[in-house]
């Protein structure tokens, strides 16, 4: 069971990280206030888990002007989509794991 424990990436245990990495695997691009909406989180609350999942490298952040009015979006990196790969895998054999027994 350790074997699986050690592939359960940290980044990803928080509900919000989850949640992002999950819309981001599905849509190429999301922004902000999508994602603010459909995961109800505040601003400050869904800025500072970005922010920590950009550290990771984990996604990358796009600043535009549409028209007059900023739009911020964000794209799972090729590192992010293999490291949230990764930690559903581990969750899946984690969860088969015990089923087993």
């Amino acid at each position: 069971m350790k074997r699986y424990l050690e592939n359960i990436n940290k980044a990803f245990e928080s509900r919000a990280r989850l949640g992002i990495m999950s819309v981001l695997m599905v849509e190429d691009k999301v922004d902000f206030n999508t994602l603010k909406e459909t995961l109800q989180l505040t601003d400050g609350n869904l800025a500072s888990h970005l922010r920590a999942l950009e550290e990771a490298e984990y996604l990358r952040v796009e600043k535009q002007f549409v028209g007059r009015k900023p739009q911020t979006t964000y794209h799972a990196t090729d590192a992010g989509r293999e490291a949230f790969k990764s930690h559903l895998d581990a969750l899946e054999q984690l969860i088969l794991n015990n089923r087993k027994s």
